[in-house]
């Protein structure tokens, strides 16, 4: 909590918030937007699996009454691993899951409205659906020619909010450690690994813990002067907001154990707020 309001202090736009397994988000949502009076909040992103369409409606009314405008639902139909491996289901269809948990919020009373929501979006027919019913796309883990491919599948008037994953280490070699440490999840999850296929990466690149090539074109690392240029590279690709992430041993470390509210690189995110903000 502490650190979304700090910032907010620091002139960031968003705060994006995860969603591992459908619980105590909208709580969580709550109370960042209580603790806060301008950032807008987001969901980075709902697992369309783990929640329940009309519960998400409901709470979202409640809280867009409490906080008009301030509340951005992302939404993902999340990974195959993920979903069978919790329980929550037999992951099939998932564009057309994806297509009837939006029509449970159109049907909702007080609907969603479909210009306060995103799709995790990476593959065509999966942006196509965030172009025809929602605000636009939130992609994860991707390069700025996958964003250049996304804003032509949008078109000009949709959002398009990738994630940027920053590293503030110049040294290659730890900063490729510590960003392949933070990818070897995703390696394991055939969305993402999809994904880097069709963006031109080889089978190669995504073996064994990810190739040079793969980290530094999903991860951006260095001195201040190239990371700025990275994020830059991802404005002129057509992004509208980045949702960047930052990685350092420490923030891994607490993520692999759990923990949401220690690791957090404050110092790093006060350095880098001017070109973040950029």
């Amino acid at each position: 909590m502490a650190a979304a309001v700090r910032a907010e202090e620091l002139g960031y736009a968003s705060v994006w918030v995860p969603d591992a397994d459908g619980k105590g988000l909208f709580d969580r949502l709550s109370a960042l937007l209580s603790a806060t009076g301008r950032i807008t909040v987001a969901t980075g992103v709902l697992n369309l699996w783990m929640n329940d369409p009309k519960t998400v409606a409901q709470r979202y009314a409640e809280l867009t009454a409490a906080h008009e405008g301030r509340l951005l639902l992302g939404i993902g139909v999340s990974h195959a691993p993920v979903v069978e491996g919790s329980g929550a289901g037999v992951y099939t269809r998932p564009i057309a899951r994806t297509a009837e948990f939006l029509d449970a919020l159109d049907a909702a009373s007080p609907p969603v409205p479909a210009g306060k929501r995103l799709l995790a979006a990476l593959g065509p027919r999966m942006l196509d659906l965030a172009r025809e019913r929602t605000a636009g796309a939130h992609s994860y883990l991707v390069t700025p020619g996958h964003t250049r491919a996304a804003r032509a599948a949008l078109g000009a008037d949709r959002l398009l909010v990738p994630e940027v994953t920053v590293v503030a280490e110049s040294d290659p070699g730890r900063a490729r450690e510590i960003a392949r440490a933070g990818l070897a999840v995703y390696l394991t999850l055939p969305n993402y690994v999809n994904n880097w296929l069709r963006s031109g990466f080889t089978e190669d690149d995504v073996a064994r813990g990810g190739s040079d090539r793969l980290v530094d074109e999903l991860v951006a690392w260095g001195g201040d002067e190239t990371i700025a240029a990275r994020l830059q590279a991802f404005r002129d690709a057509g992004a509208d907001h980045l949702a960047v992430q930052m990685w350092d041993r420490d923030t891994l470390a607490a993520s692999r154990r759990g923990e949401t509210q220690t690791g957090f690189p404050l110092a790093d995110w006060e350095r880098l707020a001017p070109l973040l903000n950029g």
